[in-house]
């Protein structure tokens, strides 16, 4: 169970840490500790967090910084299960509003952070089943910045092409690519082949692939991304047209050329 946790006090912090190296029976591994709100989110991109500790009063725009960060996290594609911990009890309601799975009061003590744990460990046990599932899945191995990686295909949502690199997006994170599209391209064919219709990745633009099964919506807009280039290929965009990527929720350009294929996808054609 990977813990990230957040607290403006550092001693608080060493007291959760200490805890919790005195619970074995659940195999926690603390990969990161934060003390506000933007640490936090950035601690967040970087490691893989099943559950958060986090503390309600915290530096930030408001008195009870946490509860907003917690909004937050449940934003989330795959948002962390949130176990509060407080020195105030009468933010409990609140943070259950959030959906968190405990709310524990300071100082914490043993028992209370196993149950909240155990809490925890019940919340992420859906989980097993799809995470079993993508380890058997198809996988794309990349290399980001000198680390080799291993990407489900179900996670892999858009490549998009730069200047000197490839950006490849996920639910959660974006990584960063030395091959070339094309190069990838070929790769994820080879790889989505057996997986039927609808499977597989489209190239909407001369530089961005998406993956079929997350393009929601095609319409037309004021302004993408690709005219806004002025490429040549942005030019024959015809108007603007774009694609909403779900879970992201963004819109990416669609060339003109490439209309017809993509309202294939929309409709369920290979």
């Amino acid at each position: 169970m990977n813990v990230l946790i957040i607290d403006d006090e550092p001693l608080a912090r060493l007291r959760l840490r200490s805890l919790l190296q005195g619970l074995p029976e659940f195999d926690v591994n603390v990969v990161a500790e934060a003390g506000d709100a933007a640490e936090a989110l950035a601690q967040l991109q970087q490691h893989e967090v099943d559950a958060v500790l986090l503390d309600i009063r915290m530096p930030g725009l408001t008195p009870h910084e946490g509860l907003h960060l917690a909004a937050r996290l449940r934003a989330l594609p795959q948002p962390p299960a949130v176990v509060f911990v407080s020195a105030h009890a009468e933010h409990a309601l609140k943070a259950f509003e959030l959906d968190a799975v405990d709310y524990l009061t300071k100082p914490v003590r043993s028992e209370r952070l196993r149950d909240a744990l155990h809490r925890v460990r019940q919340r992420l046990q859906p989980l097993s089943t799809l995470q079993a599932a993508l380890l058997d899945a198809p996988a794309l191995v990349v290399s980001d910045r000198g680390r080799v990686l291993r990407l489900p295909l179900p996670e892999v949502l858009v490549l998009k092409a730069g200047q000197k690199y490839v950006t490849l997006r996920t639910p959660l994170r974006e990584y960063v690519l030395d091959e070339s599209l094309s190069e990838l391209e070929q790769r994820l064919a080879t790889l989505a082949a057996p997986s039927g219709p609808g499977a597989g990745y489209l190239r909407i633009h001369r530089n961005a692939l998406v993956a079929r099964h997350a393009i929601r919506e095609l319409a037309l807009r004021e302004a993408t991304r690709a005219g806004e280039e002025g490429s040549e290929e942005g030019s024959d965009e015809g108007g603007g047209w774009a694609v909403r990527v779900a879970p992201l929720d963004e819109w990416l350009s669609v060339s003109r050329r490439q209309l017809a294929a993509v309202r294939a996808a929309l409709a369920g054609g290979a």
